[in-house]
């Protein structure tokens, strides 16, 4: 596993704390938090309060201006100095991926009571600039008979950097057309191009800011009337899986998925994939071994998805609808945010 920045402004600098914890002392550069100002919290962990030598530590909060900066040190720890850095930090702290002075991007324990309101913010912004990309591809009318999906692909590629500088995606970019479109994600079906009645998906998980976006939007070329149905079916079964995941606090994954497999199959459709959605937060997101179900929206997650993950942050979910028809050969998919 890779190793992680961590932007320390604290007692996380101090060379008694990093014997303690990490067993050495980490070398650092400076840098600073922007965007973020500092208050004291009052720590009650013996241990804590053993290893910093005070019951004082600082606090970082969004102060809602840029111009604002906190000094400290960028360290580079490994997966297990993470999780002994995690351990350190008592539950008035939340560790958030944050933007640096330097222009990289580090975990940093930051104020818990407000840390969500600032990881919901990032994702709903990441999301926004998807949907931003996403009308610029009709706009510009990327999506074109003639046109291969890979090409199309490149296209969408190249103009997510024009828009928003160099972009990374954390999955696959996917462009899928005819008979593609029945193919789950974990498919890799040979280039194809597109044709003039042609439905199309475009499925891209594009990183702004340190944060995912994942966002699928169908498109269809020709006045096929079922192509079009399935098209507007999409956001609607998308919208009415949405509310019935919100009337339920204790929903879990098994429940959202046999909803939307239903709502699906009273459209006159069936569900192309075996989930309906995952997890999705900072890049990457918490990594649930593939074999362990409770990342997805699935059949036999029987985990609330109302819950908080190993570092105690939110749990965020993407809702997925991928909706086929077998017997005519095409499917759609649409999928963005469930629970903001």
């Amino acid at each position: 596993m890779s190793d992680h920045l961590l932007f320390s402004y604290g007692t996380l600098r101090l060379p008694q704390v990093q014997l303690a914890r990490f067993g050495r002392e980490l070398d650092g550069r400076p840098d600073a938090l922007l965007g973020f100002r500092l208050e004291t919290v009052k720590i009650t962990d013996a241990s804590v309060v053993a290893d910093s030598g005070s019951d004082e530590h600082p606090v970082a909060l969004p102060s809602g201006d840029p111009a604002d900066a906190v000094e400290g040190m960028v360290f580079t720890l490994t997966p297990d100095d993470l999780a002994a850095a995690d351990a350190y930090e008592v539950d008035d702290y939340l560790r958030v991926k944050a933007d640096l002075r330097s222009g990289e991007k580090a975990w940093v324990y930051v104020d818990a009571v407000t840390a969500e309101e600032f990881r919901a913010a990032r994702l709903l912004t990441a999301q926004a600039n998807a949907i931003t990309l996403f009308d610029e591809i009709v706009a510009r009318g990327l999506i074109a008979p003639g046109q291969t999906e890979k090409d199309v692909s490149d296209a969408v590629r190249d103009l997510a950097n024009e828009m928003f500088g160099t972009t990374r995606h954390w999955h696959k970019r996917i462009v899928r057309s005819g008979p593609n479109t029945l193919l789950p994600y974990r498919e890799n079906p040979p280039n194809r191009v597109i044709e003039a009645d042609d439905i199309v998906f475009c499925d891209f998980g594009p990183i702004f800011e340190e944060f995912e976006a994942d966002l699928g939007r169908t498109y269809v070329l020709g006045d096929d009337p079922v192509k079009h149905r399935l098209a507007a079916d999409l956001p609607v079964v998308f919208e009415a899986g949405r509310r019935f995941f919100a009337a339920d606090p204790e929903m879990t994954g098994a429940r959202l998925f046999a909803e939307v497999d239903r709502l699906a199959r009273e459209r006159g459709w069936v569900l192309g994939h075996v989930h309906a959605g995952h997890l999705v937060g900072e890049f990457p997101h918490e990594k649930i071994d593939a074999a362990d179900i409770e990342s997805y929206i699935a059949e036999g997650n029987t985990t609330p998805m109302r819950r908080i993950d190993r570092a105690g942050r939110v749990a965020h979910w993407i809702l997925e609808v991928h909706l086929v028809d077998a017997e005519r050969g095409f499917g759609g998919f649409y999928e963005q945010l469930l629970d903001l």
